[in-house]
């Protein structure tokens, strides 16, 4: 009878299971690959909103401190949060501090908000026991005089008139030029039957720019050709109540005469206008008389050949100058973002 041979016990497979962890420590891989993709765009997605938020505040804050006249960083800090969280997608912005150190600067630093409800707070790398995330953005806005300008062509002396009160109770006063008057610069020299019209660019438009002995002047007692449109639109604003504002171009020497005579820009101020006298009758004379409201026989352009724009200077902000910060400070400031 054949023997029969025992049955001895099969060697373990000691790689059997292998191949489950790996799939299980791959998957864990793709998992934290994932989220750490989408939480890298959330990130950024804040990032982004966080810079909004920085930028509109730095902007806020610049505006309202120059309009002021001075502020603290509780001011600047309080009007950078008016804006900041209307300027992020999610409204859950924080505006960590307002540094105001440099002159005519503000820089906001803005982060996410703290707290359950923070943007950043519920990220799928949580799942891998990752601690919540703060982003921050900076932004500065600087407040300097504009170095170029667009508009009405017409250019003022700093020699012969106070521009020194530009606050919102400045001085009133009446600019004003009469024939063979000399109060156009320091050296007294004239530009005959002007008192500072500028050559236009385009119909009583000039582009000027500080710096520059190149500004043309327009002879005449009168205002270019093509200002109506103009005028007649700062009447419709103040019949209604409103406030017409001109940024007007300062000039501290005039040189030559006639069409050969030139301006040299040193900065802008801006008049907040009463009344005026650029020639006679229609939009040409407005609230230029002593019976006009709010006038004085002092303040009054009504006589023939007499040549008058009446009212006060006053700050002003802009965020559409045309070149670069360079002129001289007469209370009319640029505001916009330097970093």
């Amino acid at each position: 009878m054949p023997r029969l041979k025992a049955l001895l016990p099969r060697k373990r497979d000691k790689e059997r299971g292998a191949a489950g962890v790996l799939v299980a420590a791959m998957m864990l891989v793709l998992i934290g690959a994932g989220a750490l993709a989408v939480d890298t765009g959330q990130i950024y997605a804040e990032r982004a909103q966080l810079q909004n938020a920085a930028d509109a505040g730095a902007m806020a804050a610049a505006q309202r401190c120059h309009k002021a006249g001075a502020c603290t960083v509780t001011q600047a800090k309080l009007w950078a949060e008016e804006l900041s969280g209307p300027n992020s997608n999610d409204g859950a912005t924080t505006v960590d501090s307002v540094d105001l150190s440099v002159p005519k600067q503000v820089t906001v630093v803005t982060s996410t908000r703290s707290g359950s409800n923070g943007f950043l707070t519920k990220m799928f790398a949580n799942a891998l026991n990752a601690s919540p995330v703060t982003v921050r953005a900076a932004a500065t806005a600087s407040m300097s005089p504009p170095g170029a300008g667009s508009g009405f062509p017409l250019a003022i002396s700093n020699h012969c008139y106070n521009l020194s009160s530009a606050v919102a109770t400045g001085q009133v006063q009446k600019i004003s030029y009469k024939p063979g008057g000399t109060c156009t610069g320091p050296s007294g020299t004239q530009i005959p039957g002007g008192w500072g019209w500028l050559d236009q660019d385009s119909p009583c438009v000039a582009e000027t720019q500080t710096g520059s002995n190149q500004m043309g002047s327009d002879p005449g007692n009168n205002p270019p050709s093509g200002c109506s449109t103009i005028l007649n639109g700062w009447k419709t604003t103040l019949e209604a109540g409103g406030e017409v504002k001109v940024a007007f171009p300062i000039f501290d020497d005039a040189t030559n005469q006639g069409q050969n005579g030139s301006f040299h820009i040193i900065g802008y101020a801006t008049f907040k206008i009463w009344g005026w006298k650029f020639g006679n009758n229609h939009e040409y004379e407005f609230r230029n008389t002593k019976d006009d409201p709010g006038m004085t026989v002092d303040l009054a352009c009504n006589a023939g050949n007499d040549r008058c724009i009446i009212g006060q200077f006053v700050k002003f902000e802009t965020i559409d100058s045309l070149g670069d910060s360079s002129g001289s400070d007469f209370g009319t400031d640029e505001i916009k973002l330097v970093k």
